[in-house]
């Protein structure tokens, strides 16, 4: 994930506006007639991708959550840059994307297409969506229906992911804000933060943390200490740019709800992480998640159900694309 400006207050409203106007549009059946099996389809490529590499994991869920954050949830993140225009995916928040995520929903969307009675009948924006529940469960997190019926959006610009996206040095009333805007309240916020059981950061999105955080201490003071110090062993000063750590220390390959308990124990590694524990008004939801994983099932799976309603394209706004990469 990686701030709101000018111009996003009133597309803020659209998305909460239009967002409730597209629910009755999403339908877990939606391709019963079209395609009964796509979820079938879509979990065995979605299976063959992560068997090849668990970064699959944490790449699609975060593909999922830069896409529905910017412009809603219609691949338009999946755009390459063509002809002059420089697509979602090349602005600098969205380079760390990686290409497995891409790869996991371009592949599933030729799976899809193999067959006849499916082919050009199933958006890129709903594979990305079912794709995200099946990498959730594929790595011990819990199943959920996913509602369907998104078109693929029609325009994808390196301008509009500007301050669209959560940063790493986020307090809790940024996180809150850009969460709200979206229609989301405090708690799916939490719930998606815990998507970062899994997966990794470049050690320049909290170098500020372990180095220089300010005048008075070099480390953040509720970064744990024995933590802080293995970091800086695994980010040194002139680290290669390249190195990433993983960001649940503890149980780095499963989803789970120990990223609270690292909350807790002072192992959050983005200040947007840590600031959900310190800050009194979202500390008692992790406590309680730490120590209660189906209470953290129960509201990620509505976290994420209303991500996935965030900007949906229907009617002549959207339609289903040949190529998740590249508009008709």
């Amino acid at each position: 994930m990686a701030g709101l400006k000018t111009v996003l207050p009133f597309i803020s409203l659209v998305f909460i506006l239009y967002a409730g106007a597209v629910t009755a549009q999403l339908r877990q059946n939606y391709y019963a007639n079209t395609c009964p099996n796509v979820e079938t389809i879509v979990k065995a490529a979605v299976t063959k991708k992560f068997k090849q590499t668990f970064v699959t994991v944490p790449a699609v869920i975060r593909l999922f959550f830069h896409d529905c954050f910017v412009s809603g949830c219609d691949a338009s993140t999946i755009i390459a840059s063509a002809g002059g225009n420089t697509a979602e995916k090349d602005h600098p928040d969205n380079l760390s994307l990686a290409g497995d995520g891409f790869d996991t929903v371009i592949k599933a969307k030729q799976a899809v297409d193999a067959v006849s009675k499916c082919r050009n009948k199933v958006s890129c924006a709903d594979i990305l969506a079912l794709a995200t529940r099946d990498v959730i469960v594929l790595s011990g997190g819990p199943s959920y229906a996913v509602e369907l019926g998104r078109l693929d959006g029609l325009s994808s610009t390196a301008a509009s992911v500007e301050g669209n996206l959560p940063k790493p040095t986020f307090t809790l009333n940024q996180l809150n804000s850009m969460f709200a805007s979206r229609g989301l309240s405090q708690a799916d916020m939490i719930a998606l933060s815990a998507c970062h059981t899994v997966g990794f950061s470049h050690c320049n999105k909290f170098m500020n943390r372990i180095y220089n955080f300010s005048p008075n201490s070099s480390v953040d003071p509720t970064l744990n200490s024995q933590y802080a110090t293995q970091l800086q062993a695994m980010c040194p000063r002139n680290v290669d740019p390249q190195i990433a750590v993983d960001m649940d220390p503890t149980t780095p390959r499963k989803f789970d709800n120990v990223y609270f308990k690292n909350l807790i124990d002072g192992k959050g590694l983005f200040t947007s992480d840590q600031v959900l524990f310190t800050d009194a008004r979202s500390k008692g939801t992790v406590n309680t998640w730490a120590t209660n994983s189906q209470a953290f099932n129960t509201a990620l799976i509505q976290a994420l159900t209303k991500l996935g309603r965030v900007g949906v394209k229907t009617g002549s706004n959207g339609n289903i694309r040949f190529d998740c990469g590249r508009f008709n």
